[in-house]
């Protein structure tokens, strides 16, 4: 978790009239873990899911909510300009395809507020940024810069000064022999074209998402500054440059809009969303009996903004606060603003002993005689990818199950068979010595109205003797041994199996899987280095309802 380290006397004067024990003693109801304090310091661990609360601006927002001093949405005021533009080139669009940026103006910068914008910016990176391959983020001294600008490619062997550098050097030489060029370059594969922001008068103002120019560096003199977000993905980059906007409003700079146009780039909106909430969904889960006018105002103390429309509550979430998603957050947060030291506990009124599962139980003596049989036991995520799942597999994608709002970009598909991930394991330890043996029990989901899940086994065999009698042996003892149940094979046909080496599993005379040699098509892909065999079986109805 990420650690920041505030002052009490600076905060005091940035939330009004407070005490130093009014600001301990509320830390923690902000989800603020305080990890020492040292006479006036205090250093704080907050959520990866808040990177408002890496600087003392963002925490200082939310105690004045919580404490009652100012509560409601935090109002950005972006005055709209055509005076800053930033042109993006269309070479860009297979490398790091989006820009977004603010420009900041008369601001009061010291060291201590550096240091904070630096944290933010590192904090960002690590976390909605993951770790610079998502989105990354630039903050310049405004004044050295003439517009427009320009957001395209250039080769390795371009040269600038690079920031805390007084030598020109290579975009090779920063990648290959800095700290920062080997910890981050990974994130620009092995392009030749890497991405380069560059103003009106060619002077280089970031490489991004590497290294800012030295030219561009922010001191104590700064008094205006731009702020440039680069990544691969336009609401990622905007939710970041969110954040930042927001503590540089909050900081008592003025905000101005940036013109972007080019390569499917806009100027950033920066605009509140709705979210709809019933008072009945809030008050039975958190066991309170609270009236609307109430609810709002524990809204409001969170920093959010809402109103009553017809039976339900209308919720108004800032651009900053991309950890809302819905409904239960919003419950979240009335607790918050409500007071959680203001809940009172109850027990439950049912006396009850927690037990096993009997399902559980079931899969428990099933993963015991794979174990037996000599397979390690794999734990896959039940999200994937299409490629996994369906390109890898020769499968067709005709009922995927998409995720809405992923914040993955690869991992968006909810599983339909538990062999892909197992095949997707293999590939991944080809440098381990063989045969390789495993299996998961888990769960996968059917396309229908609803959606319905279903438990499944599968399991893999990877060696250079793999073949079909021996994972079948394997399938009728785990079955006899676990169930005392008997299976039937019949020849079929499958996409990822091998012509001929494929067959149908049966039970009480119904289909309950399939098992065979995977085809070599499908092996390739995979990069698996020898042959390999599998099967997988619907669990549920079969050993259980």
């Amino acid at each position: 978790m990420p650690v920041v380290e505030l002052s009490y006397s600076r905060l005091q004067k940035l939330i009004g009239k407070v005490s130093k024990k009014q600001i301990s003693e509320s830390l923690p109801f902000l989800g603020l873990d305080i990890e020492s304090e040292d006479k006036d310091l205090v250093r704080v661990e907050y959520s990866p899911n808040r990177p408002d609360y890496s600087t003392d601006f963002g925490i200082a927002l939310g105690l004045q909510g919580l404490l009652g001093i100012k509560t409601g949405s935090i109002k950005l005021k972006i005055k709209k300009s055509k005076e800053y533009k930033i042109n993006v080139k269309s070479s860009v669009a297979k490398i790091r395809p989006f820009v977004t940026g603010i420009v900041a103006k008369n601001g009061k910068i010291d060291d201590k507020i550096i240091k904070q914008l630096m944290t933010m910016q590192e904090d960002l990176h690590s976390g909605i940024g993951r770790k610079r391959k998502k989105s990354s983020i630039g903050i310049h001294d405004l004044d050295k810069i003439c517009f427009p600008i320009s957001y395209g490619t250039t080769d390795r062997n371009y040269k600038f000064i690079p920031l805390n550098s007084v030598d020109e050097k290579t975009i090779l030489d920063i990648l290959k022999n800095t700290e920062v060029g080997r910890e981050y370059g990974g994130v620009l594969g092995n392009s030749s074209q890497v991405p380069i922001i560059i103003d009106s008068t060619g002077q280089t103002i970031s490489f991004p998402p590497i290294i800012n120019s030295s030219i561009t560096t922010v001191t104590t003199k700064t008094k205006n500054l731009f702020v440039e977000v680069t990544g691969i993905n336009k609401e990622d980059a905007e939710d970041m440059l969110s954040v930042v906007a927001t503590i540089l409003h909050t900081a008592g700079f003025n905000l101005i809009s940036t013109n972007i146009t080019g390569s499917k780039n806009s100027s950033p909106k920066l605009e509140s969303r709705k979210i709809t909430v019933t008072p009945q969904l809030i008050n039975e889960s958190l066991g309170l009996e609270l009236n609307n006018s109430k609810i709002i105002s524990s809204l409001k103390k969170s920093r959010l903004d809402a109103s009553i429309k017809g039976k339900n509550i209308v919720c108004d979430i800032p651009p900053y606060r991309f950890d809302i998603f819905g409904q239960m957050d919003i419950v979240e947060e009335v607790a918050l603003g409500y007071g959680i030291e203001n809940l009172t506990s109850l027990l439950s009124p049912s006396e009850t002993l927690g037990a096993i599962h009997p399902i559980s139980s079931q899969l428990k003596s099933l993963s015991l005689v794979m174990i037996g049989l000599g397979y390690l036991e794999a734990l896959n995520s039940s999200l994937t990818s299409k490629k996994i799942l369906y390109e890898m597999t020769n499968r067709e994608p005709n009922n995927s199950i998409s995720v809405l709002n992923s914040k993955s970009q690869e991992h968006t598909i909810l599983r339909d068979l538990i062999l892909p991930g197992l095949l997707e394991n293999l590939s991944r330890n080809i440098h381990l010595p063989y045969p390789q043996k495993l299996f998961e029990t888990g769960t996968i989901f059917v396309k229908n109205n609803p959606i319905y899940e279903k438990t499944n086994l599968a399991a893999v065999f990877a060696n250079q003797d793999a073949n079909f009698t021996e994972i079948k042996s394997i399938l009728q003892s785990a079955l006899k041994v676990g169930f005392n149940l008997d299976i039937e094979t019949k020849t079929s046909t499958h996409k990822t199996f091998e012509k001929g080496r494929t067959a149908s599993i049966l039970a009480h005379g119904k289909t309950i899987g399939t098992i065979g040699q995977i085809n070599s098509q499908t092996i390739e892909k995979y990069k698996i280095r020898v042959p390999v065999v599998g099967f997988e079986i619907i669990l549920s109805g079969l050993i259980f309802d």
